[in-house]
């Protein structure tokens, strides 16, 4: 089970269910006949002594605040200690406002790369009821300023389970007691470490870089990939859509590329492929890196292409 991200609204609970979430693990993890049972951790900015304060966009100048410094370290702090612990024996329930859309997707890809799924419990609560939490633990100097506090629930980016990052989706609501609480909980074992689990592969774009016996490391990198889009602009229809195969080069079967519902025009593709060339070109120059072969670049794009056009709708 890897990752349980839980998102929700400032002061709506979430720890409180957080608590109840690692509750209920550590007995299903006790009771598990499992040779190798799993390890559970659970991340929070408690854990890791993070002020509310570095959230706070008051005292921030408005042309700044897109760069908030102190935010982006705190989230570079959280992703740290998930990627230490985060393997496919390791349940990691990080415990925090989650609510930037990026910022969820960026640790749904750091799951998927090291082979273990991940989901979203969104926490439910109305803006007044959260509110009133917030100005109550204001008396016990434990809430987030009240600018903050506005500022938050303004920006807050709601979970879409239509997305890969946003899914699968599961939601606890103020009311629900324990009774639901422990239902959603089943349902979440059973998605993602029972028998309804899924199988998860890491992103192409990300897998191991190596050298090309039959040429320049570099030189092979461009090729193949302006190789393939050179054939995704001679093929692809008028209105767009649709599916372009690409030979692998090694006799196998085609690679397919699946096209957007809109035509996609040369500044794009350089830009997709300007991007996949600079996520590998660090093969270049190292020793003892091993083969690989013009179909793995191939495949590797092909793979980056799909993601790409899949995230951009």
């Amino acid at each position: 089970m890897p990752l349980i991200i839980i998102t929700g609204l400032p002061t709506s609970g979430k720890s409180h269910r957080a608590n109840q979430l690692h509750a209920y693990l550590t007995a299903r993890i006790a009771a598990s006949e499992s040779p190798t049972p799993y390890r559970l951790h659970l991340i929070s900015d408690d854990t890791l002594s993070i002020s509310r304060t570095v959230y706070d966009l008051s005292t921030v100048p408005a042309h700044a605040r897109s760069a908030n410094a102190s935010e982006k370290d705190a989230r570079a702090a959280i992703y740290g200690a998930v990627k230490r612990v985060l393997s496919p024996r390791d349940i990691v329930i990080l415990d925090g406002l989650n609510y930037i859309k990026g910022w969820r997707y960026q640790l749904f890809c750091e799951a998927k790369n090291v082979r273990t799924p991940s989901c979203i419990l969104q926490i439910g609560a109305s803006v007044d009821r959260c509110r009133i939490v917030n100005e109550e633990k204001l008396k016990e100097s434990g809430g987030y300023g009240e600018v903050n506090w506005e500022n938050l629930v303004f920006r807050y980016e709601e979970p879409n389970p239509m997305t890969r990052w946003d899914s699968p989706l599961f939601t606890l609501i103020w009311e629900d007691g324990e009774d639901r609480a422990k239902e959603v909980f089943d349902q979440m074992w059973e998605v993602l470490v029972g028998e309804g689990k899924k199988v998860v592969r890491p992103n192409q774009a990300t897998m191991q870089r190596d050298k090309d016996p039959g040429g320049d490391y570099l030189y092979v990198l461009e090729k193949e990939t302006q190789d393939i889009v050179k054939r995704i602009l001679e093929m692809q229809g008028g209105e767009g859509g649709g599916c372009v195969s690409v030979k692998r080069g090694d006799g196998g079967e085609d690679l397919v590329i699946e096209l957007p519902g809109k035509k996609v025009g040369l500044p794009q593709l350089q830009r997709y492929r300007r991007a996949f060339v600079a996520l590998n070109r660090g093969g270049i120059g190292l020793e003892a890196v091993g083969k690989l072969a013009a179909t793995r670049l191939r495949e590797s794009f092909v793979g980056y292409l799909n993601d790409a056009f899949e995230k951009d709708g």
